[in-house]
C-alpha cells in the first residue's frame, strides 16, 4: 500500500515529536575533552536538561590504537565516583575521574569515558528506548612530555593515510584532506576525524577514485587542537 505525500509528511512530523518529546531528557555532559596535567583527578559534569529524572552510568576505558584503530579496554587504574548517577531534571552533578595508579613520570595516558543513559518508562517511544550515550576522551599526563611528533604516508593500494606518531602527546584531526600540487583534492569527511595517541599509529581510509588522482607533492590538511595544520605526506612507505 503506498501512503499519499500529505500523510506521509504527517506521519513524519509526529515521529519527529515524539523523539523530541523523548529527548527532552537527554543529558548534556561538560568538559568534551579532559587533559590533566600532573593532576591524579578530574571532574566532569553531568546536567539533565529535561523534565524527567533519568538514570546514568559512567564507565572508563583505556584507550589504545591498535592496528591502525581504536582500541577501548576496561581499566581500574581511572576510576568514575560516582559509576551510576540518578540526575534530576535541570540539576548538576559533579563526577570525579580519579587516577589510582602511579601518574606517568613522564608522557600521557589515554582513556575514554563512556556515559550512558539508562532505559526506564520515561525515554522509550512505542516500546523502543531512545538513549544517548557520550564518549569524552580523558588524559593523565606528566607534566614533561613531548608534543606530538606525526609523520604521514599514503598507501595507494589500500587507499589509506597513515600518521605515526612519536611523540607523547596525542594529535586531534578534524576537516581532514588531502591535497596534491596540481590541484587535485580529496576530502576525508567534515567535522572530527579522530586522534593519532602518543607512541601510536591509525589509518584512515578515502575513496580510491579520490587517492588515485594525487600526483607528485601531497599535503594534508586538517584543524588540530593549535588550529589550521599542513603536513607532508610521503606517497611511498619509509625504508
Amino acid at each position: 500500500m503506498r501512503i499519499g505525500e500529505p500523510r506521509l509528511w504527517l506521519i513524519l512530523l509526529m515521529t519527529m515529536a515524539l523523539v523530541h518529546e523523548a529527548r527532552a531528557g537527554a543529558m548534556q555532559v561538560t568538559p568534551v575533552l579532559i587533559d590533566s596535567i600532573g593532576q591524579a583527578a578530574a571532574t566532569i559534569t553531568l546536567r539533565n536538561a529535561g523534565d524527567y529524572p533519568l538514570d546514568a552510568q559512567v564507565r572508563v576505558f583505556r584507550w589504545s590504537q591498535d592496528g591502525g584503530a581504536d582500541r577501548l579496554e576496561p581499566t581500574d587504574v581511572v576510576v568514575a565516583s560516582p559509576p551510576l548517577v540518578t540526575l534530576r531534571p535541570n540539576t548538576d552533578y559533579a563526577v570525579r575521574l580519579v587516577h589510582q595508579g602511579p601518574m606517568p613520570a613522564r608522557g600521557e595516558e589515554s582513556y575514554r569515558v563512556l556515559i550512558d543513559e539508562l532505559p526506564n518508562a520515561q525515554n522509550r517511544v512505542n516500546g523502543v528506548a531512545l538513549l544517548v550515550r557520550q564518549s569524552i576522551p580523558v588524559f593523565f599526563s606528566a607534566r614533561e612530555r613531548d608534543d606530538a611528533q606525526v609523520t604521514w604516508r599514503l598507501e595507494k593500494a589500500d587507499g589509506a593515510l597513515v600518521g605515526v606518531n612519536a611523540g607523547d602527546r596525542r594529535l586531534r584531526v578534524a576537516d581532514l584532506k588531502l591535497n596534491d600540487d596540481r590541484g587535485a583534492r580529496v576530502a576525508g569527511g567534515p567535522g572530527l576525524r579522530g586522534y593519532v595517541l602518543g607512541h601510536s599509529t591509525v589509518r584512515w581510509t578515502f575513496p580510491r577514485a579520490g587517492i588515485d588522482r594525487l600526483r607528485g607533492h601531497v599535503l594534508a590538511a586538517f584543524t588540530s587542537e593549535s588550529g589550521p595544520t599542513h603536513a607532508t605526506v610521503a606517497t611511498k612507505p619509509p625504508p
